[in-house]
Formats: C-alpha cells, structure tokens, sequence
C-alpha cells in the first residue's frame, strides 16, 4: 500500500460536522488524490451556531498539503439532503468521468481507495456493473476465499462509480416509479422474498416526498436497469456518524462505528459475474433489522412473516 499513487478523483460531501469531516480528510489525505471534489450544504439559519459549524468544516479543505486540484461546489442556501447530495454528484460527474464518494462520516479503511481504484479500472467497460461499495454488513460470513462478490444492493457509505452509470440511471424524482409499481416488475429485482416488499414501501416514500434522500433513486435506478454492484468481502468503511445530530442515523445499531479490515492484493476476482443470494439476504436481515428507520422495519417485518 505504500507505493500505490491513487489516481481516480476523490468526490467529499461534507456539511456541518468539523470532527467528523476532519477524520475522513485525515484517511483522504493519506490518499493524497491528484484531484479532490466538494460538495457542500449551506446552512439553516434557524440553527443557532450552524453557520459557524459549516465554515469550520469547510475550513478543513483548505488543509490540503500534496499536489492535487481541488473544486468545490458549496451551496449558499440550505437545500437539504435530497436535493444537495443528488445535485452535487451531477456536479461531480459533469467533471469527471468517474470518482470514488464518501460522506462526513464514512471513514474508509486505506486499502478502500486502492480497492475502489482496481475495479473501477477493471470493469469500467462491463455495464453490468453498476457501482463498487465499501461496506460489508455479513459481520465475518464469506462463502469463499474471493475478494468480493456481486449483489444486488447498493450500499453507499463509501463508494464508486462511473460517469455514465450515473448519467443513465440516477433520477432523484423516481419518475418510472408508477410504471414499476404498476408492472410488478420490483418482485423479482432481488431474488428473495421481502425484500421487494420492504423496499416498495420506500420508494412509495421517496416518490411522494415523504422522506428527504437521494440514496434510494440510484438502488432504484440501478435495479431498473438490471446492474448489480461490488461487495468486498471484507468490511472497508466505519460509519463514524450515528448520533442525534446526524440527519438519518440517529439509533444505535450493531452498523455504528462498524470495525474495518484490510483487503488483501492481489485481489482474488470471482469466476463470473453472478448474485450470491445467501449473501445478499444476509445483508438485507442484517440492515433492516439494524437500520434507522426502526419503526418502519418491525412493520414490514411483522408482514413479511406473516406471508
């Protein structure tokens, strides 16, 4: 790891948490990216202290002490998470042509770059593939020595992708939500039952404006288009932003604070490109039943078991 130069721009959204965002510069740092993008919220102005809080952490940037271009894209007004994050990946990829992504709190293992860096290189021509994550909720499980495998879920603290998956897929306002859920298409997106159902619910939420998000569009853009995404097989980003004051990851979960691991090199590629689907419903029980949004789990569950 010593040697490796990482070459794909570094995209870093940040906002109003200084702590947090200076232990993930310090990881992006060590890095050293040769381009580094910003994405910044403006402040609400009926939170006392926020404006100050915004500048300090966008203070933080200026740290930057090795070759490397930055641009930042900081928002005067307050837009939210929905229409911030979402705008400001555009931004990203109107750009560059692809970029590893992470937010204030996902604080990634330093093999993460390298890792994200190889397989955008090796499967930037193959669309099956539709982003590269960090994050492994399987808590140790593997079923082999592989370095990763395929699924189909997008996990998104700590992540990559390319300019034209993106461009193609990603709709922040879910407008072939309606034609999906008419169609039935969802039930078979994921290749085990419940999670068709649970995720309906959501996107009927993001559709309607019922929840303030931009992460759900791209599992929803992603699934319509039939890529799947790149699960390490070890866990490579700690979320590091559970807390009253974050903006959704306000419950203690086993997912805070989540411990990394080292990915081996040389990577051991899987075969062909396949779903494990016990692995992916691993995943699955294991986020919902530790997510943020308890309440709206125990009742998809509730109907799930009654099915």
């Amino acid at each position: 790891m010593s040697n490796f130069l990482l070459k794909t721009p570094v995209a870093f959204i940040i906002f109003n948490r200084p702590d947090k965002t200076e232990r993930v510069f310090a990881e992006i740092a060590k890095a050293k990216p040769s381009k580094l993008l910003v994405i910044g919220d403006g402040p609400r102005l009926d939170r006392i202290g926020e404006i100050e809080k915004v500048l300090k952490t966008r203070d933080i940037i200026k740290r930057v002490d090795w070759p490397c271009e930055v641009l930042v894209n900081y928002s005067d007004s307050n837009l939210g998470c929905r229409a911030r994050v979402s705008s400001g990946i555009d931004w990203v990829f109107e750009c560059v042509g692809e970029a590893i992504i992470l937010e204030d709190d996902c604080l990634p293992h330093p093999s993460f770059f390298k890792f994200c860096e190889e397989m955008l290189n090796r499967y930037r021509n193959d669309r099956r593939i539709g982003m590269i994550s960090g994050d492994n909720f399987h808590f140790g499980d593997v079923l082999d020595e592989k370095s990763y495998y395929f699924s189909n879920f997008n996990n998104i603290w700590g992540w990559a992708t390319w300019r034209d998956r993106w461009q193609h897929d990603y709709d922040v306002d879910l407008k072939n939500w309606p034609d999906v859920l008419r169609s039935g298409d969802i039930e078979g997106w994921f290749g085990f039952k419940g999670a068709a159902r649970y995720y309906a619910d959501i996107f009927e939420r993001v559709y309607s404006n019922r929840i303030d998000t931009w992460d759900y569009q791209w599992l929803f853009g992603s699934r319509l288009n039939g890529r799947v995404s790149i699960v390490p097989n070890v866990n490579l980003i700690s979320n590091i932003g559970f807390g009253l004051n974050a903006t959704h990851t306000i419950s203690n979960s086993v997912l805070a604070n989540m411990a990394t691991e080292e990915i081996l090199f040389p990577l051991k590629h899987p075969d062909e490109i396949y779903i494990s689907t016990e692995l992916d419903e691993l995943l699955f029980r294991n986020f919902i039943d530790n997510s943020i949004s308890k309440r709206i789990n125990r009742r998809i569950l509730a109907v799930m078991n009654r099915v």
